[in-house]
């Protein structure tokens, strides 16, 4: 973070651990954008006049670069009646909303899935329930029982039988996944 967050507090003294609290709250979200440039966060203490017990109120301004964030608990929840869960509900708003413009800047990242590939089978243990698949470009793939689609009977491959699957990278090396009759 690059400036010095402001604390506030309305209605009550301030607050040592509480604002220890909202420091910690503030070093988590420059975690997700170190580039805080503003953070004002303002504690309101319940009206002494109430009967039962007081609902604090929290709300936490927070500027990024061309971003301008403001996220505070004004609905009436009697879980704010603890000051401490009042700032953890609000900067737990507030970190969605700073994920959320992470998330626009870095354009939304795809996950990609892997290409089918397209072999014949070289090897069957079918009393174990493995084999391998050997691809166009002469690579070996393991495979087991489970990566065959429902919609190929494992009972009816055998050596030679043509396959598409994708390609997936384990612990031991290449495997087939998704394995069905091409």
């Amino acid at each position: 973070m690059q400036v010095t967050p402001q604390i506030h507090f309305r209605g009550m003294e301030p607050s040592p651990a509480l604002e220890a609290a909202v420091k910690h709250r503030i070093e988590r979200l420059a975690q997700f954008h170190p580039r805080i440039t503003a953070c004002n966060v303002v504690i309101e203490a319940p009206d002494r006049h109430s009967r039962q017990g007081g609902i604090f109120r929290v709300s936490a301004h927070l500027v990024l670069p061309g971003a301008d964030l403001t996220a505070g608990n004004g609905v009436q929840d009697h879980a704010h009646e603890d000051a401490y869960v009042a700032v953890r509900d609000c900067f737990d708003a507030l970190q969605r909303r700073v994920e959320d413009v992470v998330r626009k800047k870095s354009g939304y990242r795809v996950k990609h899935h892997p290409a089918t590939l397209y072999g014949a089978i070289d090897r069957l243990v079918p009393e174990e329930g493995f084999g391998f698949i050997r691809d166009n470009d002469g690579r070996e793939f393991f495979f087991r029982r489970e990566s065959v689609t429902s919609e190929t009977d494992w009972q009816s491959l055998a050596v030679g039988t043509k396959v598409r699957f994708d390609e997936n990278e384990g612990e031991q090396g290449p495997h087939a996944s998704v394995v069905s009759v091409a």
